[in-house]
């Protein structure tokens, strides 16, 4: 699979900020080896995902918040990135570790939310993939985010889509929002008990 960062142009981190500060903390200087630095962190969700900046003193993250933290980064260091939400089919091939959730609901998969950047046109995801995972590239929506968007607009939006694939479709036959959502939180409680717990999406 190719990688991530391939159309990341390297550039020092030459402006001070308070995110660009936590990272030359951390021994990285420039824009490419911050994302390769979030890249290797293990997936799990920060005490407080309205500080996104945790990732850096946590050591780990979710999608959203590592995407968060490298967009807040681009911002102080004026580079052209756009934090990205988008909601795709999650299922075993494209997110390992989901599936014996799914199955055991009669799932073939649930639309998920996903946080990733945009630079020049290209996905950028540093989230991490394991070994085998299909990549992530057909979307049912995508839109730019700011930063302060990533709790409640990004819950409200996913919900919203989820409560329209409940009616429009038969793949969740009899169940409510509140059952899918359910079903989602034990898909991510097993992406950070199972493979994800040091390369994740």
């Amino acid at each position: 699979m190719q990688n991530p960062l391939a159309h990341l142009a390297t550039r020092l981190l030459a402006v001070d900020g308070p995110i660009t500060r936590l990272f030359r903390a951390s021994g990285v200087h420039d824009f490419a080896g911050a994302a390769n630095h979030v890249l290797q962190l293990p997936y799990g969700r920060v005490t407080d995902r309205s500080k996104f900046w945790l990732v850096l003193e946590e050591g780990r993250g979710t999608c959203t918040t590592k995407h968060a933290t490298l967009a807040e980064l681009a911002r102080e260091q004026d580079i052209d990135v756009q934090l990205m939400l988008g909601i795709y089919e999650m299922n075993e091939r494209n997110t390992p570790g989901v599936g014996r959730v799914l199955d055991a609901y009669g799932l073939s998969y649930i639309p998920e939310a996903h946080c990733y950047l945009r630079y020049q046109g290209e996905r950028i995801d540093v989230t991490g993939v394991p070994s085998g995972a299909e990549p992530i590239e057909s979307f049912l929506h995508e839109e730019p985010i700011a930063v302060d968007q990533i709790g409640a607009y990004k819950n409200d939006l996913h919900k919203r889509f989820l409560r329209d694939w409940i009616a429009r479709t038969n793949t969740a036959p009899g169940r409510s929002l509140e059952d899918v959502w359910r079903i989602r939180e034990e898909c991510i409680a097993a992406l950070g008990a199972g493979a994800y717990a040091t390369t994740d999406r």
